[in-house]
C-alpha cells in the first residue's frame, strides 16, 4: 500500500516538474518566437524604409525630368516668338525702307517736274518777249511802208499781217519742235531709266536645251540586255517613246537622240528603271513607259505649282499651272520656256511697280503669256490668241488676258500692263545668248514633219528621228495592209518634197505590226 502511495507521489511529483520543466521550455520557445518575430519585424521596417526612399527618389528624378522637360518647351516657345517678333522687326524695317526709297522717288520726280515748269516759265518769257519785239517791228514796218509805198493803212495790213503770219508759223513750228524734242528726251530718260532698274533687280540664267541625252551604265554587259535579241528592245524602245537610241563604241554609255525633250526624260528614266529591275523584254518595255509618262505628268504639275508659289502668284487654275509646268520641257529659240516666263513675270512686276501699276496682274500676264506654245492640241491660231483665249476660259482678269492676246500686236492693247508684257518679252528674248533661232526652225520643221505623216489615215504614231534625216511611222495593222503600207511611204515622201523645204533626204520607214492578244479566264 506505501508502494503504491510512493509511487504515485512519485508519479504527482514526476507530473509537477514535468508540467514546471514543460512550461519554462514553452516560455523559453515563446520568448525565441517572439525575439525572432521582432527581428522579422525589424528587418521588414528596414527594408520597407529602403523600397520607401527608393520610391521618393525616382518620383523626385521624374518630377525633375519633368520640369526640365516643360523648361525646355517653355524656352523653345519663347525662342520661337522671340524670333517671330525680330522677323516681324526686320519686315517692318524693310518696309520703312521702301517707304523712304519711294519718298525719295516722288521727291526726285517731283523736282524734275519743278525743273521742267522753271524751262517752260522761261520759254514762254522768252515768247512774249519775242512777241514784244514783234510789235516794234510791225509799227516800223508799219511807217516804213506808208512812206515808201505810198500805200493805204488797210493794204498795208493786210502785207502786215501776212508778213507777221509766216514769222509767228516759223516761230511756232520751232518752239514746238523744241518742246517735242525736249519731252521725249525726258520721256526716253526716264523709260530707260525704268527697264535698267528692272534689269538690275532681275536675276536672269541661260538654260539652252539640247537634242541629246546621255544614258550612263555601269558596265558594256548591260549594252546586249538593252539591245535585246536582234535588236528587238531597241526596236520596241524606239516605237513605244520615240526616240532614237544609239548604242555605239563610247564605254558605258548609250545616246538618247530627240528634239522633244519630254520624250527623251521619258526614254532616259524608262531605261533607268529597267536597267536597275533587270527585266529587259518588249512587253516590261511598253509597262514601263507607261509607267513613267504618268509620272512626268505628275511632275509637270509639281513644276507648274512650285513655280507659281516661287513667284507668288495665287489663284491660278490647275489647268493653267499644269501648262506652266508644260514650259519646262519646251523651249523657244533655243531658250527655256519656263525660265523665259520667268523672267518676263520679275520684269513685269518690276517695271509694273516702277510704273505705279498694278504688278500682281502684270506679273501674272507675264508668266501666262506663252502657254499658247504649249497647248497639246496645237490649233491654227497664233500662240499669242491661243492664250488669251485659254486665260479667259479659266476666268483670268480681263487685263491679264489682253496683255497676254497683245503682247504679238494680234490684237489692240486695251490694258495698260499690254506694253509691258510685250516690252519685258522682248528684253528677255533679246538679250544676248538668250535664243537661238536656228534651234527653234529646226524644231518647227521636225513637228512639222510629224504632223504631215499624222495627217494621213491609218497612221497610228509618228517619230522623227536621226536629226530630222528619217521620219518614222507606225500605222495600225488591221486599218492597212502591207501593200498599202508601201504605198503609203511612197505617198508621204511625194507630200514632203511638194510641201517642205529641207537640207539633204529624209528616209520614210512604215512599221506596220500585227499584234494578236487574247485572256486565258
Amino acid at each position: 500500500m506505501e508502494s503504491i502511495l510512493t509511487i504515485a507521489i512519485t508519479a504527482i511529483v514526476a507530473l509537477i516538474a514535468g508540467v514546471v520543466i514543460g512550461r519554462i521550455i514553452l516560455q523559453k520557445a515563446l520568448k525565441g518566437v517572439e525575439q525572432k518575430a521582432k527581428e522579422d519585424a525589424e528587418l521588414l521596417i528596414k527594408e520597407a524604409e529602403l523600397k520607401a526612399e527608393s520610391i521618393k527618389k525616382d518620383k523626385i528624378l521624374e518630377a525633375k525630368e519633368k520640369f526640365l522637360k516643360l523648361k525646355s518647351e517653355f524656352e523653345e516657345e519663347a525662342n520661337k516668338k522671340k524670333n517671330l517678333i525680330i522677323s516681324n522687326e526686320n519686315k517692318l524695317k524693310q518696309r520703312e525702307q521702301n517707304v523712304s526709297k519711294q519718298m525719295e522717288q516722288a521727291q526726285r520726280k517731283e523736282a524734275e517736274l519743278d525743273s521742267l515748269k522753271e524751262n517752260l516759265t522761261a520759254q514762254l518769257e522768252i515768247v512774249n518777249r519775242k512777241k514784244n519785239e514783234l510789235d516794234k517791228i510791225k509799227l516800223e514796218k508799219v511807217t516804213a511802208l506808208e512812206k515808201i509805198a505810198n500805200l493805204s493803212v488797210e493794204e498795208a495790213k493786210e502785207q502786215l499781217v501776212e508778213a507777221l503770219k509766216e514769222e509767228a508759223q516759223s516761230n511756232a513750228s520751232s518752239f514746238i519742235k523744241e518742246i517735242i524734242e525736249e519731252a521725249k528726251l525726258t520721256a526716253t530718260k526716264e523709260a530707260k531709266k525704268v527697264v535698267v532698274e528692272s534689269i538690275q533687280r532681275t536675276a536672269t540664267e541661260t538654260a539652252i536645251e539640247n537634242c541629246v541625252s546621255v544614258f550612263n551604265i555601269e558596265s558594256d554587259e548591260i549594252k546586249g540586255k538593252i539591245i535585246g535579241r536582234e535588236g528587238r528592245n531597241i526596236r520596241a524602245l524606239e516605237a513605244v517613246t520615240g526616240i532614237e537610241i544609239i548604242v555605239d563604241d563610247t564605254p558605258e554609255a548609250i545616246i538618247i537622240s530627240g528634239f522633244d525633250p519630254v520624250r527623251r526624260e521619258i526614254a532616259r528614266l524608262s531605261l533607268h528603271r529597267l536597267v536597275s529591275d533587270g527585266r529587259i523584254h518588249p512587253a516590261r518595255i511598253e509597262e514601263v513607259v507607261a509607267k513613267t509618262t504618268k509620272n512626268i505628268e505628275e511632275e509637270i504639275i509639281e513644276i507648274g505649282e512650285r513655280t507659281v508659289i516661287d513667284l507668288g502668284i495665287h489663284g491660278v487654275h490647275p489647268e493653267l499651272i499644269k501648262l506652266v509646268g508644260r514650259m519646262r520641257f519646251r523651249s523657244s529659240y533655243g531658250q527655256n520656256l519656263l525660265q523665259h516666263s520667268r523672267e518676263v513675270a520679275k520684269l513685269c512686276a518690276t517695271m509694273a511697280s516702277e510704273l505705279g501699276l498694278n504688278p500682281k496682274h502684270a506679273k501674272r500676264a507675264g508668266l501666262l503669256h506663252d502657254i499658247g506654245k504649249v497647248w497639246p492640241d496645237e490649233p491654227e491660231m497664233p500662240h499669242a490668241v491661243l492664250g488669251m483665249e485659254l486665260a479667259k476660259k479659266y476666268k483670268e482678269h480681263p487685263d491679264v488676258c489682253n496683255a497676254i492676246g497683245a503682247h504679238h500686236d494680234e490684237i489692240e492693247m486695251t490694258a495698260l500692263i499690254s506694253p509691258i508684257v510685250q516690252a519685258c518679252d522682248a528684253i528677255s528674248g533679246s538679250r544676248p545668248g538668250a535664243r537661238r533661232e536656228i534651234m527653234e526652225s529646226y524644231l518647227k520643221r521636225l513637228k512639222e514633219l510629224e504632223n504631215m505623216a499624222l495627217s494621213f489615215e491609218g497612221v497610228h504614231k509618228c517619230y522623227a528621228i536621226q536629226a530630222g534625216r528619217e521620219l518614222r511611222v507606225i500605222v495600225d495593222a488591221e486599218a492597212l495592209t502591207d501593200t498599202e503600207s508601201g504605198q503609203l511611204s511612197f505617198d508621204i515622201s511625194q507630200k514632203i518634197e511638194k510641201e517642205m523645204q529641207y537640207p539633204g533626204q529624209i528616209k520614210v520607214t512604215v512599221i506596220r505590226e500585227m499584234r494578236s492578244v487574247a485572256y486565258a479566264k
